[in-house]
């Protein structure tokens, strides 16, 4: 074993959220000593691997969960403002990583593509014209248009409009401003930049425990997966970014903010076509409505996909259950998460959720048939020789006491942190990629707080709309889409035309 080496920073879990974090440090201290570890070979393999999520730009442009009607008849769009702020703030760093060179191609993370909502039956159609006329009026939405003329939407979804059946009205939004978000290779794109600027990265490398010493630090000890060797490292700042693996990182760590928490697992699965006639007719993101009693995460959503620069179709979700936490974790991982600070909050959540274990149950025993009659709602012709399955990250619910009780299930992104700063994890799930600046900014504001005035002026560079609203600020909004359309390549006609040019099959 090795004698104790030190760092500043130590990012464990080399994801989106690390990623951000460490780069958003290097750019305000760069002469801090940052130190990754990874368990696995290469970064962004475990949720923000570009197959094991949507790829979609969450900004609340077409997810209907992020608008709930109220008792009276109205809609509730705050959610909705909130994320959409927060995606905000991603593009303008994103466009800052471009415009200083630390990215070079932005075609190489990010593609335009139109956000839509698509509902069917009086009720839901009723509902998306009450959402559009709530969202409309604002100025982050100004841009969306609704339809519920047939011929409009065969212009929009040629796809999911043929042959479909005339069953009662349907309508769509749509938003021509969307973005599909490859999250991997973006991820990949920040560690290599990371690399460049002497940031010390250890992949093969798993943090097995973490306690604070005397001196004030903290102290880690790592194995390297390869070798099979352990050394301590320590760090003034630890962020625990490990996915599903971060719970049980946070209860090691033993500080008081991470008791009463627990984790429950929900893998997802995918229906994947690479039919090229198939997937050239259909060019947008649609999301639809959940059915009653699913759970927000499975709103069913058809996306075209930008991997590897091939165009594809992605369905789903499905959910799944597997009892890890991680696709390369251990089927021990739920039950070892129970501890008897929070055994109490799991078992109340058990009881709370039972419509969740069914749904969940239900999905696992689902046909490929199955499968396939609910994608049919979205392309009434759909042929299961066109679709196969893809097995997508596994993601851990967050579960907690609130006001709402003992055991509620969080749907969302959580920081936890320490008191004095000195540590923070990230647990949860969407829309935690499309948020990932927004939320690492407030584990800098958490936990550096004694430096935020010296680095506010850097971060106003980075991201202009910084302690803004920008609600109430609409030329900003118009300078900042002016500002992330030119410089992450975002015009639809240029990349439209480049995107589609016509392929020579061998």
């Amino acid at each position: 074993m090795s004698n104790r080496q030190n760092a500043d920073v130590i990012l464990i879990g080399a994801g989106i959220m690390s990623a951000t974090l460490g780069t958003l440090l290097k750019e305000l201290v760069p002469d801090w000593e940052i130190t990754v570890f990874e368990k696995l070979a290469i970064a962004g393999e475990e949720s923000s691997n570009e197959w094991n999520n949507a790829g979609t730009g969450h900004a609340a442009l077409c997810e209907l969960n992020y608008t709930t009607e109220n008792s009276d008849g109205s809609v509730d769009i705050s959610k909705a403002i909130k994320i959409n702020e927060q995606f905000q703030a991603s593009m303008q760093f994103w466009s800052y990583l471009v415009n200083s060179n630390r990215i070079r191609n932005p075609r190489d993370f990010i593609a335009p593509l139109p956000h839509m909502s698509f509902v069917q039956g009086e009720q839901d159609v009723a509902f998306l014209k009450k959402r559009f006329k709530a969202l409309s009026r604002n100025p982050l939405f100004q841009r969306m248009e609704f339809s519920d003329d047939l011929k409009k939407l065969e212009e929009w979804i040629p796809l999911m409009m043929k042959d479909r059946p005339s069953n009662g009205p349907i309508a769509a939004t749509r938003v021509e401003s969307g973005t599909d978000v490859n999250f991997g290779a973006l991820t990949r794109l920040l560690f290599d930049h990371l690399k460049r600027n002497n940031v010390d990265i250890k992949y093969k490398h798993r943090v097995e425990h973490l306690k604070r010493t005397s001196d004030g630090l903290w102290e880690l000890r790592v194995r390297n997966v390869a070798s099979g060797t352990v050394e301590r490292r320590t760090a003034k700042f630890v962020f625990i970014g490990g996915g599903g693996g971060s719970l049980h990182l946070l209860q090691k760590s033993g500080i008081p903010e991470g008791k009463h928490i627990g984790g429950f697992p929900v893998s997802g699965m995918f229906m994947v076509c690479h039919n090229p006639d198939v997937v050239a007719k259909h060019h947008a993101k649609v999301y639809g409505k959940a059915k009653v009693g699913a759970p927000p995460m499975s709103v069913p959503h058809l996306d075209t996909r930008y991997i590897d620069n091939k165009k594809s179709l992605l369905f789903g979700p499905f959910a799944g259950f597997s009892p890890k936490f991680l696709k390369s974790g251990s089927r021990l991982d739920l039950i070892t998460s129970v501890k008897l600070d929070n055994l109490v909050t799991m078992l109340s959540a058990g009881a709370k959720n039972v419509p969740l274990t069914k749904y969940l149950i239900q999905q696992v025993m689902l046909s490929k048939e199955q499968r396939m009659e609910e994608l049919r709602e979205f392309i009434p012709n759909a042929r299961s020789e066109d679709w196969e399955l893809v097995v997508a990250g596994q993601r851990v619910q967050v579960i907690k006491d609130t006001d709402a009780g003992k055991g509620t299930l969080q749907f969302g992104t959580e920081v936890i942190s320490s008191a004095d700063g000195s540590i923070a994890a990230l647990l949860g799930a969407s829309p935690g990629a499309s948020t990932a600046v927004s939320v690492m900014l407030e584990v800098i504001a958490k936990c550096f707080p004694q430096h935020l005035k010296a680095w506010e002026p850097k971060i106003k560079e980075m991201i202009p709309s910084y302690g803004v609203s920008l609600l109430e600020n609409p030329a900003l909004i118009r300078e900042i889409h002016d500002l992330t359309v030119r410089a992450l390549g975002l015009s639809q006609e240029d990349y439209r035309n480049e995107a589609e040019a016509p392929v020579v099959n061998a």
